[in-house]
């Protein structure tokens, strides 16, 4: 068992070297390689225990790495995807909800510059937008107003 144990939980130390992983993250990645019911769980309760699993640190790690690409809807997105606890989730929601617009702005400056010709233009630019995850009021003021501020 105790070199079942140490590959369980060699796999999981080599997951987070790669980068932060939430515990359901883990557990989904991890739960084949378990031999015995119970084994996974004793790991990761040990790795949190230790302060190798945070979710506080997947929080931040998403956040840092995609808030400058992507909206916030696309940010819940990807934590929800993660398994990150709602409250963890709705914390992080609110704190990009107040830099969405200027996000978004820069996201339309760099792809597109300047603002569309017409109406077909300016629902390209939005489609954009969308599908980077940001929420409608957003686009309109971006795509509509894009010198605004």
């Amino acid at each position: 068992m105790g070199f079942q144990t140490l590959s369980l939980k060699g796999r999981a130390l080599r997951l987070l070297a790669g980068r932060e992983h939430s515990r359901p993250e883990l557990q989904r990645k991890l739960a084949a390689h378990e031999t015995e019911p119970g084994e996974l769980a004793r790991v990761l309760d040990e790795l949190e225990a230790k302060g190798f699993i945070s979710e506080q640190r997947v929080v931040e790690s998403v956040v840092h790495r995609r808030a400058a690409r992507l909206g916030t809807g696309r940010v819940k997105q990807e934590l929800q995807a993660k398994g990150v606890s709602p409250e963890a989730m709705a914390a992080a929601v609110e704190a990009l909800r107040h830099t969405e617009v200027d996000r978004a702005r820069e996201v339309w400056r760099r792809k597109f510059g300047e603002a569309a010709p017409d109406a077909a233009g300016r629902a390209k630019q939005m489609r954009f937008l969308a599908s980077r995850g940001f929420g409608t009021e957003t686009i309109r003021r971006v795509v509509s107003g894009a010198d605004d501020d």
